[in-house]
Formats: C-alpha cells, structure tokens, sequence
C-alpha cells in the first residue's frame, strides 16, 4: 500500500464489524437468564411478554403525550396491541431460540418510520389535527409501502430470483433484504389515500405534513445501507471514501483490497436532512398546501436520487442505457413539477379545513371549496386567535 493510500485511508469511512449487522437479542436475553425462563414454560413466555408490552406501551404513550394529545381510546388500544406484541414475540423465541435477533437494517428503518410518524403528528396538529389519527394512516401506509417496495426491487432485479440456479420462492424472503424506495413511495402514497379516505382528512393535508419527515426517515433507512455494507459508489481517492471488504460478493473484481468507494449512502443522508431542513423552513407557517410541498419533496429527492444513482455499483436494470431508478426519479422530478403548477393554478388560497368536506369530527356538513377560503386559514394553533381577529379577506 502506498503512502498516499495508507494517507487516505486514515481519513476514510470505515464500514461497521459484521457483527453490527444483527442485534444478537436470543444470545443477550441467554445471557442474563431470561432465556431459560421464556423456553422454559408457556408461563414464563407470558410473562415476559407481558412485561416486554407494557414497556413498549409506557414508551408509545409518553410519546403520544409529548407530541399531542393522548385519548382513553387512544391509550388502552395502545396497551392492549403492546402487550398482544409482546406475548407473540414470548412464543417467538420460544421457537427461534437464542439464535434469534433484529437486523439493524430494519431497526434504522423502524427508527425513520417513528420520527416520521412524531414529526408528522406534530405538524398535524399544528393545523387542528390530532395526532393520533397519523397513526391509523401509518399502518396502512407502512404495510403496503414495504409489500410494494419488495415487489419493485423484485420486478427491477429479476435475475437475482429468477432463471437458471435460482429459488424463485426468495422473492418472498423480504427479511434477506432487497427493497426498493420507490415502490415505497408508491405503495405508501396509495396507503396514505385509503387510509384518509377512512379518516375523513385530506390527503393534501397529510402528505404535505409528512413530507419533511419522509426525507428524515429516508435518511435513516440510508445508514442502514452503510451498516450492511451495501450499496455503495465508484472506486474514489477522496479522503472520506468508505471502506469494503474484498471479502464482499459486490467488490468489483480486479480493484486492489485497499480501494475506497463513494459512500453514497452518507451523500443521501446529507441531502435528505438538508432537504428536511429546508421544507420545513418553507412550511414554517404551515401555508404550503393543497399537495405542493410533497411536490417540493418529490423535486428534492428526485434530484439527488438521479445523481447518486448514477454512481452507484449496485446491478440494475437498464432502460435506453440508463438505470431504472435513475428513470424513476426523472419521473418523481416531472410529478412534483406537474403537481406544483397544478394545484397552484386550481387552489390559489389555502386549504378551507384539513378535513375533507362533512367529514370534520363532530362537525354537521357545511359548506367547503376546492378553489377559495373566506378567511386564511389559521396556519398555527399559536396563531388561531391572531388570525379570526383579522378582517375578512377574500382570496384571489
């Protein structure tokens, strides 16, 4: 290795111990004698189920209080489904054994699924939604976004499941990894309509309320990539290239062992808190509406998607020589474009109410428009009495 190599890797990114891949929870709960216990009984499952979900359930409820408000409906529904949760995984490790444990892949993309439900409540509740309702729209949207995810990283990497020596069952075996973000996109967007759809909110109000934190969970669902050792970019001689072992089945073959590689993974993380930053600076007032500050999401990440990708080693389908996900966030660029203008020229005020018209809770049907707003909505709890004191002003 020559000096200038040995230099650069000084300053380089090193890629975690494999061992960082998986937290060995069977091998930790062995160690300090809770194993025994659970293997040892349906009694002792149970009860460390128990115990298991009511932590689960305290650490969910002083969430919900933190963020917004906490209904009795709201808090026992949350107990009951913690401690369902957690006698499931007592009979779990009484099958799996201490072998068992959470890859930290999933664990940083559970980790964005929960700042991103927080943060959208949050900012749902500055417009006069309760924050609980974020989370009957987050299962539907969480569940068909990860069944979509899989589907299109399947569909754009057939030969990886099917043709000759392949198992094509393994295009079911999500938890070996494979998804792609924006069959994501997809599958959460149309969770996101059914689930507003049963609601009664607006789907315009949730997404430009989960927008800002949708780039936050990406960015943690990328520092998955970099525990997994996966998905980087081109051989590179800048001092913060990232570290991969030759040992990895994706090391291009030829390349000496002490080759750094983009961390694409860390440029995406960058860009996606910046973007994150950025949209919520724009929506301080909460007036970017009627779906055009998802446009401005779709924009941002369709702009850093297309050059990241390029970079990257990763094989992909190629359509006209160009990589599908590369087409696919041209595509996201021209939607947000197209919805940006859309509903700019169609709603030039701001949106009447956050809830679809007759579907206020506790509210009789009245009157509602697509195109006006009598007054400007107020934008902030904090600004709800400023606001009505103000003379009434008709939109244009």
């Amino acid at each position: 290795m020559t000096s200038q190599s040995g230099a650069a890797l000084l300053q380089s990114i090193p890629s975690p111990s494999p061992e960082w891949q998986q937290l060995a929870i069977g091998q930790w709960l062995e160690a300090i004698g809770l194993m025994p216990l659970i293997q040892g009984s349906v009694l002792g499952a149970v009860v460390f189920g128990l115990i298991l979900g009511a932590v689960i359930a305290v650490v969910v409820i002083a969430g919900w209080l933190v963020s917004g408000s906490l209904t009795r409906k709201d808090a026992g529904w949350t107990l009951l489904m913690s401690l369902l949760f957690g006698v499931a995984v007592g009979f779990l490790l009484r099958i799996v054994g201490p072998t068992w444990g959470i890859q930290t892949y999933a664990l940083c993309i559970l980790a964005g699924i929960v700042v991103a439900t927080l943060l959208t409540g949050y900012r749902l509740r500055q417009r006069g939604v309760d924050a609980g309702y974020v989370i009957d729209i987050a299962v539907w949207a969480v569940l068909l976004g990860i069944a979509a995810a899989r589907l299109f990283h399947v569909v754009t990497h057939p030969d990886d499941y099917f043709g000759p020596g392949r198992d094509p069952m393994t295009a079911f075996y999500i938890w070996e990894g494979g998804i792609a973000i924006f069959g994501s996109l997809i599958g959460g967007a149309v969770g996101i309509w059914i689930g507003c759809r049963m609601s009664g909110l607006r789907f315009t109000t949730f997404v430009d309320a989960l927008a800002p934190g949708l780039l936050l969970a990406q960015a943690f669902g990328r520092l998955g990539n970099w525990f997994n050792h996966e998905l980087f970019g081109q051989p590179t001689d800048l001092p913060w290239g990232l570290e991969i072992e030759a040992t990895n089945p994706a090391f291009p073959v030829g390349l000496p062992p002490e080759t750094l590689f983009h961390p694409t993974f860390a440029y995406e993380i960058v860009w996606n808190v910046l973007g994150a930053a950025l949209l919520l600076w724009l929506d301080r007032k909460r007036d970017v509406q009627w779906g055009r500050l998802i446009a401005l999401y779709l924009i941002w990440y369709g702009l850093g998607r297309s050059v990241f990708e390029t970079i990257r080693l990763d094989p992909s389908e190629l359509i006209l020589g160009i990589r599908t996900n590369v087409w696919m966030a041209f595509l996201a660029i021209a939607i947000g474009v197209i919805v940006w203008i859309v509903q700019t020229r169609r709603h030039p005020g701001l949106e009447p109410s956050p809830w679809v018209p007759g579907r206020e809770p506790g509210a009789d049907e009245g009157v509602d428009s697509d195109r006006y707003t009598d007054l400007p909505e107020s934008r902030t709890q904090d600004d709800a009495e400023a606001t009505a004191a103000e003379p009434a002003a008709a939109t244009r």
